[in-house]
């Protein structure tokens, strides 16, 4: 899709539309490159699966400090509470699929300068509630409650 600028753009005045941010460039290019590093991989289902959680570790160990303990703990929480999700990367971040399909995923706060790291659902989690419900959630820490809430998600997002 293409944008036009506005009269206030022409005019000199607002900055120029440039669509998305660094940031959102590199993570597309990861999961391109995520994309194709799996459909090139050999060898049974098991193999793959224990090489794509090999890549989701080592992504996690690049994290910085506070990034990299919140992500060890949720790998370890969501592979406790669902081991039949696979981990893999998606769009450079840990992310835990049925099927092949994302259920759940840990987004760190560098990666896109948040404040803050993210654990998300995708509409593939099975947290229906009523007509509205949370699929994100902000991390700064983890409390046991917190962590027993995320093993709680988890278990539900699966069915």
């Amino acid at each position: 899709m293409q944008h036009t600028m506005s009269s206030a753009a022409n005019s000199g005045t607002a900055e120029q539309y440039n669509g998305f941010t660094a940031e959102e460039r590199a993570a597309m290019k990861e999961h391109a490159q995520e994309q194709k590093k799996a459909a090139t991989r050999r060898g049974s289902r098991a193999e793959k699966d224990a090489a794509a959680e090999r890549d989701v570790l080592a992504k996690i160990a690049e994290m910085p400090e506070a990034d990299r303990v919140l992500a060890e703990r949720v790998h370890a929480i969501v592979k406790a509470a669902a081991p039949d999700l696979t981990p893999k990367l998606w769009y450079g971040m840990p992310a835990y699929a049925r099927d092949g399909k994302v259920v759940c995923h840990f987004q760190s706060a560098q990666k896109f300068k948040s404040r803050y790291a993210t654990l998300g659902f995708s509409d593939q989690a099975m947290l229906d509630e009523g007509t509205m419900w949370p699929t994100a959630y902000a991390l700064k820490e983890l409390t046991a409650a917190d962590e027993q809430l995320i093993s709680a998600l988890v278990r539900k997002a699966v069915g």
